[in-house]
């Protein structure tokens, strides 16, 4: 199968014209077109969450796959690749908004938890939000309501609000962060921003009115690598979602991700992962 140039993306929340999508889906089986368009690399153009009430399904995120099984929620971001492998008797519900339809506040929790792993529910939070969702989607159909946007919005909103707070709840998140973890959270989210036009410590530290050294100190301490490794591996991240999903070339690849330089990059991408950008391509292609 020739692949794209660019990694497509899936409309789900602006399928409607409105930036918000809910809907619960009941399937045995997917057929052979169906299978093979699942089956393709993309990212959503809204913040996804998937509910899984029945069923099973193998899903690949950023070259990590995952088992999902009933009472387990999903959360993906909008940069992230993932695909389905398999596919099995499934019933879910669905949620997605695009970054205008989000509270700034869950919008900035979810840049924090990314990337998250399925989650697994208590039987009386998965009856929650389940209920919650089966109540957004009678919103959703009621589009000749005069409030009928703010309506939604809230209410998938809302949906948002449980999951996050769940997730937070399991990883024993607390909002009395050290100054280390202050400065680590400030910085990874100017790098998500920054990354291809910034690649030198400096400019983080700049932006952050601190100095090199104590940029370091605070990331080395609270994720044990340093500033420029983590700068690094936010690169290397989108060039392995470039070289396995799209088509561009390395050349091209190299340049987006803001590499004048080519051979620099192709050196860097084989400093990380022992192996040549052709060569990982290649490999996973195989």
């Amino acid at each position: 199968m020739k692949k794209r140039k660019s990694i497509p993306v899936n409309p789900m929340a602006n399928q409607f014209g409105s930036g918000i999508a809910v809907e619960r889906l009941a399937v045995k089986e997917l057929s052979t077109p169906e299978k093979e368009e699942a089956g393709r690399p993309h990212r959503e153009d809204g913040h996804s969450f998937f509910l899984l009430e029945k069923g099973s399904v193998t899903v690949e995120i950023d070259f990590q796959q995952y088992n999902i099984r009933p009472l387990q929620i999903l959360y993906i971001h909008p940069n992230q690749v993932h695909r389905i492998l398999s596919f099995k008797n499934v019933t879910v519900s669905v949620w997605s908004l695009n970054n205008e339809n989000l509270h700034p506040e869950y919008l900035q929790l979810l840049e924090e938890i990314t990337p998250a792993k399925p989650l697994l529910l208590k039987k009386e939070t998965f009856s929650l939000i389940a209920d919650a969702v089966s109540l957004s989607i009678r919103y959703f159909e009621r589009q000749n309501d005069r409030l009928y946007h703010p309506l939604l919005k809230d209410s998938c909103n809302a949906l948002v609000a449980l999951v996050i707070s769940e997730y937070l709840a399991q990883t024993q998140y607390t909002q009395k962060l050290t100054r280390f973890e202050t400065v680590t959270k400030s910085f990874k989210k100017i790098l998500e921003r920054n990354y291809t036009i910034a690649k030198r410590p400096a400019d983080y530290a700049q932006q952050l009115n601190i100095s090199i050294p104590y940029l370091n100190e605070c990331v080395k301490n609270t994720t044990g690598y340093s500033v420029s490794n983590l700068i690094q591996q936010r690169v290397i991240l989108e060039a392995k979602r470039l070289l396995m999903h799209s088509g561009k070339t390395v050349k091209e690849i190299a340049t987006e991700l803001g590499y004048d330089d080519y051979p620099y990059f192709s050196r860097l991408f084989t400093k990380m992962l022992r192996k040549t950008p052709l060569a990982f391509r290649n490999k996973n292609l195989d």
